[in-house]
């Protein structure tokens, strides 16, 4: 079995660092990462500036591979067309520090880079531990082994990826695992001015997560129920249910 792994928290990110060790004992991993912390990179690439790329090695001298000066999505396209030269069976990105719920998985670079594998036609798969405080990333690790392995039985349908969150628990306390569509999570955001050394105006965006109700297979209600939520995502953003309505406007 072969891994292209990758994440949008950086290469050194523990998250990326565990799974990389337990991604190892089921099969060859190639890790392509960013150099640097590229949270809520969504899709984007890189075109107006160059993309630096390094050979990386860890303490661990098993752990080495490339080190990105770009974003998850670059990763992911440079490691298919220039890096890699076997198209692996899986693309996985994680394991993110912070859960990809709902609808942030439109802002995460996590769930992009898994949503490029997909697009070239490689099953992927995202992973997102539930807590920006835990560092204990290895149940998360342990279940995404298991999985790439039953799909590497079973097999998905193209142009699909997993999003997966794992509750930061240990593995005892995990109340199983939830087969769930997107929630709906929404933000109060808040931009605090500040000002730079030169006396210009710049903005720092923070917030909070605003509570919703949410159905009871969201991926949401899953991980307060201390549940691994799997979502299977797709990418064709179609509203089919009113194609019929804006042919009859006669545009």
């Amino acid at each position: 079995m072969r891994i292209l792994l990758t994440n949008d928290d950086g290469i050194d990110a523990t998250g990326i660092q565990v799974l990389w060790q337990e991604l190892l004992k089921i099969g060859e991993v190639v890790v392509v990462a960013p150099d640097v912390e590229r949270s809520a990179a969504s899709q984007a690439i890189t075109v107006h500036s160059p993309i630096r790329v390094d050979k990386y090695c860890a303490s661990d001298s098993r752990l080495c591979g490339w080190r990105i000066g770009g974003t998850p999505a670059d990763c992911v396209k440079i490691a298919l067309e220039t890096l890699v030269s076997t198209t692996p069976d899986f693309v996985v990105s994680g394991i993110n520090h912070g859960p990809n719920l709902g609808t942030d998985v439109l802002y995460s670079g996590t769930v992009s880079a898994a949503i490029e594998g997909s697009l070239h036609g490689i099953p992927s798969v995202a992973v997102s531990l539930d807590s920006w405080k835990s560092s204990d990333f290895k149940p998360a690790a342990e279940f995404t082994a298991k999985l790439l392995q039953d799909i590497f039985q079973r097999s998905l349908p193209s142009n699909t990826l997993l999003n997966v969150n794992v509750p930061a628990l240990s593995a005892e306390q995990i109340a199983g695992v939830a087969i769930t569509k997107l929630g709906v999570r929404q933000y109060a955001n808040v931009f605090e001015p500040r000002l730079d050394p030169r006396g210009r105006t710049y903005y720092w965006m923070g917030g909070e997560v605003v509570e919703n109700v949410n159905d009871a297979d969201s991926d949401i209600v899953a991980i307060n129920k201390s549940k691994i939520s799997v979502t299977p995502i797709h990418f064709d953003l179609t509203n089919y249910g009113i194609m019929e309505t804006l042919k009859s406007w006669k545009l």
